[in-house]
Protein backbone atom coordinates (compact mmCIF):
# COMPACT_ATOMS: atom_id res chain seq x y z
CA UNK A 1 0.00 0.00 0.00
CA UNK A 2 1.39 3.63 -1.35
CA UNK A 3 1.74 5.68 1.95
CA UNK A 4 2.27 10.09 1.36
CA UNK A 5 3.68 12.33 3.47
CA UNK A 6 4.28 16.10 2.89
CA UNK A 7 6.77 17.95 4.16
CA UNK A 8 8.27 21.32 3.35
CA UNK A 9 5.78 23.89 4.89
CA UNK A 10 6.39 26.24 7.35
CA UNK A 11 6.30 30.37 7.56
CA UNK A 12 6.90 32.63 4.94
CA UNK A 13 6.37 36.29 4.18
CA UNK A 14 4.12 37.54 1.47
CA UNK A 15 5.20 37.74 -1.66
CA UNK A 16 7.71 34.45 -0.68
CA UNK A 17 8.07 31.18 -2.13
CA UNK A 18 7.99 27.93 -0.56
CA UNK A 19 8.32 24.50 -1.96
CA UNK A 20 6.25 21.69 -0.98
CA UNK A 21 7.13 18.16 -1.34
CA UNK A 22 4.98 14.48 -1.21
CA UNK A 23 6.95 11.35 -0.71
CA UNK A 24 5.52 8.20 -1.46
CA UNK A 25 6.39 4.56 0.05
CA UNK A 26 5.16 1.35 -0.06
CA UNK A 27 5.30 1.95 -3.88
CA UNK A 28 5.88 3.72 -7.20
CA UNK A 29 4.01 6.83 -7.85
CA UNK A 30 4.25 6.32 -11.45
CA UNK A 31 0.76 5.11 -12.30
CA UNK A 32 -0.61 7.29 -9.80
CA UNK A 33 -2.28 11.16 -10.51
CA UNK A 34 -1.17 12.65 -7.64
CA UNK A 35 -3.33 16.35 -6.23
CA UNK A 36 -2.73 18.97 -3.48
CA UNK A 37 -5.21 20.50 -1.58
CA UNK A 38 -5.69 22.56 1.42
CA UNK A 39 -7.93 23.49 4.04
CA UNK A 40 -8.05 26.68 5.85
CA UNK A 41 -9.43 27.42 9.64
CA UNK A 42 -12.89 27.49 9.46
CA UNK A 43 -13.41 26.37 5.78
CA UNK A 44 -13.76 23.10 3.60
CA UNK A 45 -10.74 21.24 1.79
CA UNK A 46 -10.40 22.39 -1.42
CA UNK A 47 -8.43 21.53 -4.75
CA UNK A 48 -5.02 23.17 -5.54
CA UNK A 49 -3.21 21.17 -8.25
CA UNK A 50 -3.06 17.91 -9.76
CA UNK A 51 -0.54 15.96 -12.15
CA UNK A 52 -1.34 12.96 -14.19
CA UNK A 53 0.63 9.60 -14.01
CA UNK A 54 2.44 10.34 -16.91
CA UNK A 55 3.22 14.02 -15.87
CA UNK A 56 1.55 14.92 -19.60
CA UNK A 57 -1.61 17.05 -17.89
CA UNK A 58 -1.65 19.12 -14.97
CA UNK A 59 -4.57 21.47 -13.90
CA UNK A 60 -4.69 24.22 -11.58
CA UNK A 61 -7.26 26.14 -9.41
CA UNK A 62 -8.20 29.55 -10.48
CA UNK A 63 -7.06 30.61 -7.44
CA UNK A 64 -3.28 29.35 -7.81
CA UNK A 65 -2.96 29.80 -11.71
CA UNK A 66 0.16 31.51 -12.71
CA UNK A 67 1.31 31.15 -9.09
CA UNK A 68 1.87 27.52 -8.33
CA UNK A 69 3.79 24.53 -10.43
CA UNK A 70 2.94 21.27 -9.57
CA UNK A 71 5.50 18.40 -10.81
CA UNK A 72 6.29 14.98 -10.61
CA UNK A 73 10.22 12.77 -10.31
CA UNK A 74 9.33 9.62 -10.58
CA UNK A 75 12.66 8.58 -9.75
CA UNK A 76 12.08 9.95 -6.29
CA UNK A 77 8.99 8.66 -6.39
CA UNK A 78 8.01 12.49 -5.24
CA UNK A 79 5.79 15.02 -6.23
CA UNK A 80 6.33 18.82 -5.82
CA UNK A 81 4.23 22.02 -5.51
CA UNK A 82 6.33 24.90 -6.05
CA UNK A 83 4.50 28.08 -4.58
CA UNK A 84 5.49 31.72 -5.49
CA UNK A 85 4.84 35.10 -4.91
CA UNK A 86 2.47 33.57 -1.77
CA UNK A 87 -0.74 35.60 -0.80
CA UNK A 88 -2.07 35.44 3.53
CA UNK A 89 -4.82 33.47 1.67
CA UNK A 90 -3.18 30.67 0.80
CA UNK A 91 -2.57 30.20 4.52
CA UNK A 92 -3.72 26.37 5.17
CA UNK A 93 -2.93 22.83 5.57
CA UNK A 94 -2.34 21.38 2.38
CA UNK A 95 -2.22 17.65 1.70
CA UNK A 96 -1.48 15.60 -0.91
CA UNK A 97 -3.78 12.76 -2.50
CA UNK A 98 -3.37 9.72 -5.10
CA UNK A 99 -5.78 8.32 -7.66
CA UNK A 100 -5.20 5.76 -10.60
CA UNK A 101 -3.61 7.56 -13.51
CA UNK A 102 -6.26 10.20 -14.54
CA UNK A 103 -6.58 13.79 -12.55
CA UNK A 104 -9.49 14.87 -10.87
CA UNK A 105 -10.21 17.55 -9.11
CA UNK A 106 -13.09 16.70 -6.45
CA UNK A 107 -11.52 15.39 -2.81
CA UNK A 108 -13.69 12.09 -2.70
CA UNK A 109 -12.29 10.50 -6.16
CA UNK A 110 -8.82 10.37 -4.09
CA UNK A 111 -8.65 7.54 -2.14
CA UNK A 112 -4.68 7.71 -0.90
CA UNK A 113 -3.85 11.00 1.74
CA UNK A 114 -1.09 12.33 3.32
CA UNK A 115 -1.34 13.95 7.43
CA UNK A 116 -0.83 17.32 5.52
CA UNK A 117 1.95 20.01 6.08
CA UNK A 118 1.03 23.47 7.36
CA UNK A 119 1.63 26.89 5.57
CA UNK A 120 1.78 29.69 6.84
CA UNK A 121 1.90 33.13 5.18
CA UNK A 122 2.34 36.55 7.14
CA UNK A 123 1.88 39.63 6.00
Amino acid sequence: QVQLVESGGGLVQAGGSLRLSCAASGGTIGTYAIAWFRQAPGKEREFVAAIRWNGIRTAYADSVKGRFTISKEDAKNTVYLQMSTVKSEDTAVYYCAARPFLVATTENEYGLWGQGTQVTVSS
